[in-house]
């Protein structure tokens, strides 16, 4: 299996083995093993559903492959998610400096003549 894959299954937890799992949906387990993947499959709902699908296959020799196709395709999903992301922020950022630079310019300019023209802030001479 391709390394730069996400892995479903593994990535998913940290307490339990990839190789396990496989061997637990192909029926490879001692009781004494299939009991400790039952237990933790309770303890964690998400996997619960994924084991629960992943034996809903019928032909338990291409189960690994179904789980690199969604490896694939979840890893297709995330990219896709991670540049349209990409895209909104950087079209966002440069109507984000103009409209900062306007403010800045209306605030300066609003000072300069309130202050130069008008008179306002300036203290009355004393005569």
């Amino acid at each position: 299996m391709n390394p730069d894959l996400l892995n479903i299954l593994s990535n998913s937890n940290k307490d339990i083995d990839n190789q396990l799992l496989m061997d637990y949906l192909s029926g490879k387990l001692s009781g004494k093993e299939k009991h400790a993947v039952e237990e933790w499959m309770a303890d964690n709902e998400f996997m619960n559903d994924a084991m629960e699908g992943l034996e809903s296959i019928p032909d338990k020799k291409n189960v690994q492959v179904y789980v690199e196709e969604l490896n694939r395709s979840l890893q297709k999903s995330l990219q896709k998610r991670k540049k349209r992301r990409e895209k909104m922020r950087l079209k966002d950022s440069p109507w984000t400096y103009l409209a900062i630079l306007v403010i800045l310019v209306l605030c300066i300019a609003t000072y300069y003549i309130l202050h130069r023209f008008l008179g306002i802030g300036h203290l009355p001479d004393k005569h």
